[in-house]
């Protein structure tokens, strides 16, 4: 049995824990899902005659009264329930077989196989949270640090949310004010006062500046802060790699050149993941392989949030390597347990040894220094995902359209018109305003049962 993607009718069905585990979920969810149920579970009562926010025990059986579990049934009655709608939650044994045998008798039942992320979109169309909360879902389970956790978990508590609110009823005021001197443009009456009204628009293009320059910093702690690796072949990139990480990652070899290609592993350094880079050595070759590893490191620079320059304490003179404005560049000398080095005379440099493990706690302490958490420790709101990004782009983009217009003192009708732009870009990020694709491209990448 198929489905339409926005169709709330059908009652699905779908695991919501992973296999592997002692124990496994499965949910079940619409207006047929206590009677179907109801169908295969052997309890001192039908489910049918339970209240919501109870707890069930008892037994899962065939037709012919053969028992495939003993189970624990939770039931949750419409509206109150994740998704609004009738739920019956399954915790059987952790048996992929169980679980595959409940999912099939509840389709045989009648029952329809949840898509990925059916259930969260459920609870977006009966308002049980905006497209904000919703995608935070996804970026919660995915979080795997305490940052991007916090993130996500900020979002998810309508944070996020009530900013963008506040901000929209802020503009719809504004725009009712507007629009009403158009009732009264014969008497040549102004409800807005100009002055006050660029005033606001300046304040909301502050707000939204502010959102959009938290964007950097949550898009490095949703994926990970890329710290590139370079230096002069065999000044120990690979080794410090497998170092930082605690693992054999990298080839390690006192040949020069022996990495050709960039090499990626990730850490947690005090509760952010950072996506570490081992890359080809800097040197002008011949070789059209290393050639073509050497091109990589510098695609790889280009995109770092943070650079760590290493040379050998042999030769401890860095060459020169662009960086961006928004990158940090940290200089290291390696190997200083082969070679003594003056700290004097090379103040703004860290000194280690990657063989020996010399000074990597501080080589932490100095990546994890460059990546500014204050807008977290502040409790301010951090934007981390692309497609608010964009959306607050292009409502910056309107309001400086309105803020325009109104210096050039454009009819009201006008400057109602480009503010109601503004007003859509914003709904789009909390689904106010949204389409069909939006919504399949958003719970798409949800996994199945959530």
């Amino acid at each position: 049995m198929s489905h339409h993607y926005l169709d709330t009718d059908t009652t699905i069905v779908a695991p919501a824990t992973a296999v592997g585990g002692a124990v496994i979920v499965v949910r079940l969810c619409g207006p047929k899902a206590i009677a179907i149920a109801d169908t295969m579970f052997r309890g001192k009562r039908p489910l049918t005659q339970a209240k919501g926010y109870t707890l069930h025990y008892g037994e899962l059986v065939y037709d012919n009264g053969n028992i495939i579990d003993d189970v624990i049934v939770a039931l949750f009655r419409a509206p109150h329930s994740y998704t609004g709608d009738d739920t019956i939650e399954i915790t059987l044994h952790g048996s992929e077989y169980i679980a595959s045998e409940v999912i099939r008798l509840a389709i045989e039942r009648g029952a329809t196989m949840a898509t990925p992320g059916e259930f969260t979109r459920r609870a977006f169309l009966a308002g049980k949270m905006d497209l904000c909360r919703a995608e935070a879902v996804a970026d919660l389970i995915a979080s795997d640090s305490r940052w991007s956790h916090n993130v996500a978990t900020t979002q998810m508590r309508g944070s996020y949310s009530e900013k963008l609110t506040a901000l929209r009823s802020e503009l719809l005021r504004l725009c009712s004010l507007l629009e009403l001197e158009l009732d009264f443009s014969e008497e040549d009456v102004e409800f807005a006062d100009r002055t006050q009204l660029v005033s606001i628009l300046k304040n909301i293009d502050g707000e939204i500046a502010k959102l959009k320059s938290s964007f950097a910093l949550g898009k490095a702690l949703k994926n990970g802060v890329t710290v590139a690796i370079v230096g002069e072949p065999n000044v120990g990139k690979s080794t410090l790699l497998n170092t930082l990480i605690g693992d054999d990652r990298a080839m390690v070899s006192n040949i020069a050149g022996t990495t050709r290609d960039t090499i990626e592993a990730t850490t947690t350094i005090d509760g952010i993941r950072y996506r570490f880079i081992d890359t080809a050595g800097l040197r002008t070759t011949d070789d059209s392989l290393e050639q073509m590893g050497i091109d990589r490191t510098y695609r790889a620079i280009d995109k770092a949030n943070i650079i760590l320059h290493l040379v050998s304490a042999d030769n401890p003179e860095f060459s020169s390597i662009t960086t961006l404005n928004n990158q940090h560049y940290i200089k290291v000398i390696n190997k200083i347990d082969c070679v003594a080095l003056s700290k004097d005379s090379y103040n703004d440099c860290i000194f280690i040894s990657a063989k020996q493990e010399i000074g990597i706690d501080e080589l932490r302490q100095r990546i994890h220094q460059s990546t500014d958490t204050s807008q977290l420790s502040s409790g301010s709101i951090v934007v981390s995902n692309m497609r608010h990004y964009s959306a607050l782009s292009n409502a910056q983009e309107s309001l400086h359209i309105a803020l325009t217009s109104l210096e050039n003192h454009t009819p009201s009708d006008l400057v109602s018109s480009d503010i109601r732009r503004i007003l859509h870009h914003l709904g789009e990020i909390t689904g106010e305003i949204t389409t069909d694709d939006i919504l399949h491209n958003i719970f798409s990448n949800f996994c199945i049962g959530k």
